[in-house]
């Protein structure tokens, strides 16, 4: 039984590989969701994460869809009590931005899609600097009270307006961001290594990386003269280019060589590894991607493994 990680100081316990439900209703029609959805859950996942906005980018969609099919998926299964379901505020096209009133619907109408009376871990999926954090922390914090969310978190936000937040909710003993989900992997660690990593640790939050296999170049699916079909090929492509993209894919290969591991798996164990990481996110669009995403619950990498790593992704 693979041991459950902590998230922050909340009382929540995942599995520390986060279901990526962004594909849900996009490049996973329903039949292709649940199973993934299906195959997850039978690994020991609990940890999914959707928003409100997935996928109001592709024609025909208006947002909303993953939620509806994940609480699709939660009634059929009626499982609901052992799903940690995190979703996000803020993005979708009806409840653009962080006001108060903003936050109040888009709650409501995310619970109504996933068919639930509670959500999990609410985030700010960008944060809003037209609105100040006052107003945002009170309005997640009623959400709190309304027993409607359990737990609150932030995506997408600088450490000033990270810091600012939790000093507000310190101050005023209201609900307190539990996590941080920042864009994150071997090939990008510039936005989150630093001041945003700094203020997560000394707060106790838990960061749940997003973009954990960098649109899928951390699978070693991209190499120089290949050519992949996929929806996000031109952005994981582009890290071929790169000095460091070649370097980390060195490495991987020998790394995964060695644990007899994919490519993905060895990525996935470097960011579990990594100070404040619980849970990185990775989405499956079929189930055969999905083995070597959950098998990072059971990767051990060695401090030189590790160390390798680090200093090829540099």
């Amino acid at each position: 039984m693979t041991s459950l990680r902590t998230l922050g100081s909340s009382g929540l316990q995942v599995f520390p590989l986060a279901l990526g439900g962004n594909v849900f209703g996009w490049t996973a029609d329903e039949d292709g969701s649940f199973a993934v959805l299906d195959a997850y859950a039978a690994a020991g996942g609990n940890f999914i994460d959707t928003a409100d906005s997935y996928s109001a980018w592709a024609p025909g969609n208006e947002g909303g869809e993953s939620e509806t099919l994940v609480g699709k998926w939660l009634a059929s299964r009626s499982n609901r009590s052992d799903i940690v379901v995190a979703t996000k505020v803020g993005a979708h096209p009806e409840f653009k931005g962080l006001a108060g009133a903003t936050i109040k619907g888009a709650a409501e109408a995310s619970l109504r899609r996933l068919g639930t009376d509670h959500i999990d871990l609410y985030y700010t999926h960008f944060d809003d600097e037209t609105v100040p954090v006052e107003e945002i922390v009170t309005a997640l914090d009623q959400l709190v009270k309304d027993g409607k969310v359990r737990e609150i978190a932030a995506s997408n936000i600088s450490p000033e307006r990270l810091r600012a937040s939790l000093e507000f909710s310190e101050r005023e003993g209201l609900a307190r961001y539990v996590a941080l989900q920042p864009h994150y992997n071997l090939v990008s660690r510039d936005t989150y290594e630093g001041e945003l990593q700094d203020t997560a640790a000394e707060a106790g939050l838990a960061a749940v990386p997003y973009f954990a296999l960098a649109s899928g170049f951390l699978t070693g699916k991209y190499r120089p003269g290949t050519t992949v079909e996929s929806a996000r090929a031109d952005g994981a492509a582009r890290h071929l280019e790169s000095e460091r993209g070649r370097k980390v894919l060195a490495v991987l290969d020998r790394v995964a060589q060695e644990h007899d591991a994919e490519i993905a798996t060895v990525a996935l164990a470097w960011l579990a590894a990594r100070p404040t990481v619980a849970a990185p996110i990775a989405s499956a669009r079929t189930v055969g991607q999905l083995p070597a995403l959950v098998a990072v619950a059971d990767l051990r990498l060695t401090d030189k493994d590790l160390a390798d790593l680090t200093e090829a992704s540099a």
